[in-house]
């Protein structure tokens, strides 16, 4: 059975940074142990952004820079970022087409049966994310494990997972 650990946007900005929270912090040990205990591959995501974020789309609807490429903030938490044994996939935005995509070729090699996502934001990327696998692998089992991700608020969490329930993605 192949299986595959997707691992969100865990960064500096998003923990404690300039888009932190206190849940945040607070699912670090979490993911950490899902990752160490975790059978199968595992993929890791990283907003990534540039100087000119605040001229995007994007900047002018959140303007809090974050996630610049090459600063502390863009960078996976160290702790978890031990943990990679590959490239982490850089996303311009919330979806990644490339990690879709990346999953659709791997799927045609060697069927995935399971896909669970973990990290940040609940409401905003690990949604995103979650839908967009759902869309390139229908048949596969997606999952999203809720005690190791954190939204921006805790309602707007809450929201998010109920969201993906309806999607036909299993909640943990």
């Amino acid at each position: 059975m192949r299986k595959i650990l997707i691992v969100v946007d865990m960064q500096n900005d998003f923990i404690d940074g300039a888009l932190g929270s206190p849940e945040a912090v607070a699912i670090v040990e979490n993911v950490k142990r899902k990752i160490e205990s975790f059978d199968g591959e595992v993929i890791f995501t990283r907003d990534t952004h540039f100087d000119n974020y605040m001229d995007t789309q994007e900047g002018k609807n959140l303007p809090v820079p974050h996630c610049i490429k090459g600063t502390h903030g863009w960078e996976i938490r160290a702790e978890l970022d031990a943990l990679r044994k590959s490239e982490a996939i850089d996303k311009l935005t919330f979806g990644s087409s490339t990690l879709f995509e990346a999953l659709e070729d791997e799927n045609t090699k060697e069927k995935i049966d399971e896909i669970t996502l973990i990290g940040l934001c609940t409401d905003i990327c690990v949604i995103s994310n979650a839908i967009g696998i759902k869309a390139f692998l229908p048949e596969a089992k997606i999952t999203v494990d809720s005690a190791c991700c954190a939204g921006v608020t805790p309602e707007s969490h809450q929201r998010a997972l109920d969201t993906m329930r309806v999607c036909q993605i299993e909640i943990l």
